[in-house]
């Protein structure tokens, strides 16, 4: 198969400039600011996307570094496989946030509960919409005895080495 290459339509702003310390996912970030910068030949694209009170941010770790197939996550002693987990070094290093829409003024979208770095590359932005997204679960894997350390959990810088 041949190399799939992207653009980044945008970058991400936030308070986080490293990844030590970065909450490690949205719902650890609550009322956390920052500001979505869309490069201006991508701005006309946002069209309609403030009737949304939400938003998921798809972007590129550019800080993580080489990848393993079995890794030690934030919230566990244990090693898994790395597509069980979220974490930012993977074969394709992609990460999804959802993240709270509060306003747009011309490129910019400002955004609350940011789990992201400064300066993180934008790949894609797509509306939140629950009847699409939210889907009724029987198991999380092992997760499911962790879930709960996710408040409390932050980056402490393991995958960016």
């Amino acid at each position: 198969m041949n190399e799939i290459k992207y653009r980044p339509i945008g970058v991400i702003h936030s308070p986080f400039k490293k990844p030590e310390g970065t909450p490690i996912q949205p719902t650890g970030a609550k009322g956390i600011n920052g500001k979505v910068e869309v490069f201006p030949e991508y701005a006309e694209g946002l069209k309609d996307l403030d009737g949304f009170s939400h938003i998921i941010l798809i972007y590129h770790f550019n800080l993580s570094k080489n990848y393993g197939l079995i890794v030690k996550p934030y919230m566990d002693s244990e090693t898994h496989g790395v597509f069980a987990m979220r974490a930012p070094t993977r074969p394709n290093p992609i990460g999804i946030s959802i993240v709270h829409l509060i306003s747009i003024e011309g490129n910019i979208l400002h955004i609350q509960d940011v789990d992201i770095i400064n300066g993180t590359p934008l790949l894609d932005i797509k509306p939140y919409v629950p009847k699409f997204d939210i889907c009724e679960v029987e198991k999380i894997g092992w997760l499911e005895k962790n879930v709960h350390k996710l408040l409390t959990s932050k980056d402490d810088g393991r995958f960016a080495k």
